[in-house]
């Protein structure tokens, strides 16, 4: 598996609407997060007449005259829920068990805390035979609940605490292939489910159903002593069986250099085979098709107060207003007007 090239365009894809420009936890679009990739638990599911979706499939083909081996690699973000409470009494150091309340806002220094949903990067990992696939392999994983506090200080005292909790989140990943009679191609299939608990369904919103889901769940899969076929352009002899496969909530598509075909990246969003960032990208912007200039000119423009909240709200999202205010002119510049191939045109026949 070529992990190198694929690990910025899967990270891109990881965090693809994280948080979207003016990047404010005030605007409307950040305080409807998480649409991308987003496997709900079964129970909640099925109380929506399945509209929101607890499963994902990838379908795809491999190539193999010898006994391959398939790499597999299922990642998803956890949700994180920040609060911030402010200490009854201040102290030197941070108690066990201190005594708090919960606040919309406690300013630290020269730093306001505000609550916010953070996300943690979950993998999960498989390796298996040839043979093993064709017999059919499950695998459960589970990511156990967690609370967390981090002090937070002003001159030398715990004036408050940052509380950060996720709940259980739980699945299976159910892994098959069979080969095709006539010309011998592995059909693989990588099944994901969200078989988290989650009680009383029907009436509970979709916020609280977030918090034991999996967020922008994806699929890594790589082979050796094999390779696969591209569902987009497969050879005229494999169309009808490139057809065949069945892809529910992904999108596979090949990854690296063009003619790769070792790794593919099966994407709640859609793609083409061999995706890349533009190497004149400074970094995640987390924002559709990432046209930077457009996205760092509009950052540019926010005052300092939106400044302020887009730097309070997320470390990520302060990592972009810094990010973008240090970009130094030449390479501002280099984002402005690339070309990346020319091609003549014919001359339309008289």
């Amino acid at each position: 598996m070529n992990l190198a090239a694929v690990e910025t365009i899967a990270k891109a894809v990881l965090y693809e609407g994280y948080m979207l420009y003016p990047y404010r936890p005030s605007s409307v679009k950040n305080k409807q997060r998480w649409n991308f990739g987003v496997l709900y638990p079964e129970s909640y599911s099925k109380a929506q007449g399945g509209t929101d979706p607890c499963m994902s499939q990838t379908e795809c083909l491999v190539q193999s005259d010898s006994d391959c081996r398939v790499e597999i690699r299922v990642r998803f973000l956890h949700l994180i829920t920040r609060s911030v409470g402010k200490l009854a009494m201040p102290a030197d150091e941070l108690p066990p068990e201190p005594a708090f309340e919960l606040v919309d806002r406690l300013q630290c220094g020269d730093r306001v805390w505000v609550p916010w949903q953070e996300a943690e990067e979950r993998e999960i990992a498989l390796s298996l035979s040839k043979e093993t696939l064709i017999a059919n392999h499950s695998q459960t994983f589970r990511f156990a609940a967690a609370r967390r506090l981090e002090p937070l200080r002003e001159a030398g005292q715990v004036i408050g605490i940052v509380l950060r909790e996720n709940d259980t989140v739980e699945g299976i990943i159910d892994v098959s292939a069979q080969t095709d009679a006539n010309s011998g191609i592995l059909k693989l299939t990588v099944r994901l489910r969200n078989l988290t608990p989650f009680e009383d369904a029907q009436g509970r919103p979709r916020e609280h159903a977030l918090q034991y889901s999996l967020l922008s769940a994806h699929v890594v899969l790589g082979v050796t002593e094999g390779e696969f076929i591209s569902l987009l352009e497969p050879l005229s002899s494999l169309r009808t069986l490139a057809s065949s496969c069945q892809n529910i909530g992904t999108w596979p598509v090949l990854i690296g250099e063009a003619g790769d075909r070792d790794t593919i990246l099966s994407s709640p969003i859609i793609l083409y085979d061999y995706p890349q960032i533009a190497p004149e990208s400074a970094g995640d912007l987390f924002d559709g098709t990432e046209i930077d200039e457009i996205l760092s000119l509009r950052i540019m423009t926010l005052t300092d107060d939106e400044k302020r909240e887009m730097r309070e709200s997320d470390q990520r999202a302060s990592q972009i207003l810094d990010r973008t205010e240090s970009l130094p002119e030449e390479q501002f510049m280099k984002l402005h007007g690339v070309v990346r191939s020319l091609r003549s045109l014919k001359k339309e026949a008289s």
